[in-house]
């Protein structure tokens, strides 16, 4: 509701008899002995009345109308890369462009391999997912930071969809490749073993979730990002890494076992692990402590003096090089049985639609994993944004993301997202703009091109290691859990909520109750709203909490309580309870009490005695008790209740119903009901519910202020029952 000034009202400011007078400002005293009262008042606009059809006719009008510049818009928007590109500086950028790139293509390298090895997927796989995504994201993207690709609980997802196909379609364990005959799929003939199948599951899955975001951005849903809480997302990944360093133990230790599927996959892991710890591989062991024992050393001192590097020190592609060659020429596979990564083929292979008839059986699966990766996405995009001074679109974030994994998916990809520990490195490495994902493109290129067959040698538990130890800044969130608690309870309440039930029940099930559980909290904050009695600072228009501040008074007769919640149907009777316990009056006891005590008195004078002057002393008494002055635990009366709906964001039906049911049970005590500071939404509210009528019998009900209110109250007459004390 829009609203002007009233230009009468402002030049007759309300006057006052010591409350809120303002300096200079003489009372007008008329003939009662009391402050004439002018009304503080504002204007209304005019609304115009519009019916439902011609707001739609509009709407849809606004969005179809054609035009050559909407065109050209439409094109800008969508292909951000055509705004930013031909504006390049080409001096000033692409140094730092070149720079970034290289060494996030040169990470990205052994990570795309390991991570592979998470999503259930050959090793080609993943450095086919890092190049596409690097490209697409670069023409789609609106981040000039992130670098998107390969995410580890993203591949995690992916990897529990693929088993549990693989699962169903007969390929029991991680050694059976027997071929099936269709095994329950109609695209997929005999011939296809449990690679062909794992690799047509994860397409499949990554296409169908990149479709769900490119509808949520269609839809204009970019807006849920707000709806995952930091202390949300943090949980969820630490949940996540802790079931991503179980599923990985077992290459460390060079066992063959299935992936543990269902709830509680983490614990049956590692109940199946300490069962088999016997068929411990040595050699995998031992390269796996080496290993260990070089890389985390490696990453803390990257960690520790990237101030003063230029550039992280490429650790984890040394250990892949070294790792190959001692694995090529010590022939690990052939003399220990060590698990390799076997034949790495080069280019790449014709595009191929993913399996319509799996869509069923994934399609609840590729919903949170699209909303994880557009989250994640959208969170990181916007957090680097604010840092560096640009803005991000979420609903073209969600394009972006989505046609990074629909366009990848026919060839043979698995789903992608930004990826914190990379865009750190990507940044810290003097990125100006996405020309570095396009340098990082062409380092994967090579590297698919010429490269890859030179990795058949490296053992996958070398794999698991750089996996492994890329989960230490997930794991690290265990430490600052007691300075969260002491921070926020609930944030942190819900941190440990949802990282419990990602890794110790089902990962995409820690992501639901972690939004039921944030939403549930919220609820509760308004169901346990601070409700306070308010006193005023010496003679200023200021009233706060009498418990939080000291020196203020409160006003003869005149209670003021603030509820700092909106009021609606789940709240509305605490709110009347809290309004009650502040006030020290319960009008529905109180008319009870004196309903139980007219019962009385009319008993008593059917059974009087004869005594006259007993009898007319009792009835005195009787009167004194029920008269309308309202006595207050700490013992003074009152008359005049004020609330100040200035926190009150809205109003619904219930929350209109319970104002109304207090003024009426507070009227029929003697004690008038005002509201004060209402904004237009409550005061839209009370109109549509009929608390303004003007027929009610009182139109003096709203007030603008707090100290507006008071001085109405002030300028009235004493009124029956009322104490001397406040005339």
């Amino acid at each position: 509701m829009e609203i002007k000034l009233s230009l009468s009202a402002l030049h007759n400011s309300r006057k006052t008899s010591g409350v809120g007078k303002m300096a200079g400002e003489e009372s007008e005293v008329l003939a009662n002995g009391h402050s004439a009262y002018v009304p503080f008042a504002l204007e209304e606009q005019e609304k115009k009345n519009e019916s439902w059809k011609e707001l739609v006719r509009r709407k849809v009008g606004k969005q179809c109308a054609c035009s050559l510049g909407r065109g050209k818009a439409a094109v800008l928007g969508f292909f951000p890369i055509l705004r930013w590109l031909p504006r390049y500086q080409l001096k000033e950028w692409l140094l730092g462009d070149m720079m970034s790139g290289l060494i996030v293509g040169i990470l990205l390298v052994p990570q795309s391999i390991a991570y592979s090895l998470l999503a259930g997927q050959d090793p080609v796989y993943g450095l086919y997912t890092s190049f596409f995504s690097s490209i697409i994201y670069t023409l789609l993207g609106t981040s000039r930071h992130i670098s998107v690709g390969i995410f580890g609980v993203l591949c995690l997802l992916v990897g529990q969809v693929v088993d549990r196909e693989l699962l169903l379609a007969g390929y029991l364990t991680e050694t059976n490749a027997t071929a099936l005959a269709g095994a329950g799929n109609g695209t997929v003939g005999p011939t296809c073993d449990r690679s062909c199948y794992a690799i047509m599951v994860g397409a499949t899955v990554t296409f169908t979730a990149g479709v769900y975001q490119v509808l949520m951005g269609l839809l204009q849903v970019g807006f849920v990002s707000v709806y995952l809480s930091d202390s949300l997302l943090s949980g969820f990944a630490t949940g996540a890494s802790l079931t991503i360093l179980t599923s990985q133990v077992k290459y460390l230790l060079g066992l063959k076992l299935p992936r543990a599927q269902g709830l509680g996959s983490l614990v049956k892991t590692w109940f199946s692990l300490f069962k088999n710890i016997g068929k411990t591989n040595v050699c995998d062991l031992i390269t796996s402590l080496v290993c260990l024992l070089v890389l985390v050393p490696s990453k803390e001192l990257n960690d520790r003096f990237k101030s003063k590097l230029k550039a992280p020190i490429p650790f984890e592609l040394f250990v892949v090089i070294g790792a190959t060659l001692a694995s090529h020429y010590g022939r690990f596979q052939e003399r220990f049985g060590s698990d390799v990564s076997g034949t790495i083929p080069t280019g790449f292979l014709p595009p191929q639609l993913p399996d319509w008839s799996l869509i069923p059986n994934i399609a609840l699966d590729a919903l949170s994993i699209a909303i994880v990766g557009f989250a994640i996405t959208v969170s990181l995009s916007e957090m680097f944004a604010k840092k560096h001074g640009y803005m991000v679109d979420p609903n073209q974030e969600m394009y972006a993301i989505g046609f990074c994994n629909i366009l990848p998916s026919f060839f043979r990809c698995f789903t992608t997202s930004a990826a914190l520990t990379k865009t750190l490195v990507k940044e810290s490495t003097g990125c100006q703009t996405q020309v570095s994902g396009l340098v990082t493109a062409l380092v994967l290129l090579l590297v698919l091109l010429v490269i890859a067959p030179l990795f058949y040698s490296l053992q996958k538990c070398v794999l698991a290691v750089i996996i492994v130890v890329n989960l230490r800044g997930a794991l690290r969130k265990f430490a600052d859990v007691p300075r969260m608690w002491r921070v926020n309870h609930v944030d942190a309440t819900i941190w440990l909520v949802t990282m419990a039930t990602s890794a110790f029940v089902n990962t995409e099930l820690g992501l639901l109750v972690g939004v039921l559980v944030s939403a549930f909290c919220v609820l509760g904050r308004t169901q346990r709203a601070p409700a306070q009695q308010l006193g005023q600072a010496g003679h200023l228009d200021l009233y706060e909490d009498l418990a939080t501040y000291k020196g203020l008074k409160t006003l003869p007769g005149i209670v003021v309580f603030r509820y700092e919640a909106p009021v609606y149907y789940a709240n509305q009777s605490l709110f009347k309870k809290a309004l009650y316990r502040r006030v020290g009056l319960d009008p529905v006891q109180e008319k009870a009490r004196r309903r139980k005590q007219e019962k009385q008195m009319r008993k008593q004078e059917a059974n009087a005695s004869a005594n006259a002057e007993a009898e007319a002393m009792g009835v005195q008494c009787g009167v004194a008790e029920v008269s309308n002055k309202i006595v207050l635990p700490h013992g003074a009366a009152f008359h005049t209740l004020v609330i100040d709906c200035g926190p009150i964001l809205f109003l619904d039906t219930a929350g209109v119903g319970a104002i109304k049911e207090l003024q009426k049970d507070y009227r029929e005590l003697g004690v008038r009901m005002l509201l004060a500071r209402c904004n237009t939404s409550v005061l839209d509210s009370l109109h549509r519910g009929g608390y303004l009528e003007h027929h009610s019998g009182d139109a003096e009900k709203v007030f603008f202020t707090i100290d507006d209110a008071i001085s109405y109250v002030h300028s009235l007459p004493c009124q029956n029952g009322i104490s001397d004390t406040f005339c």
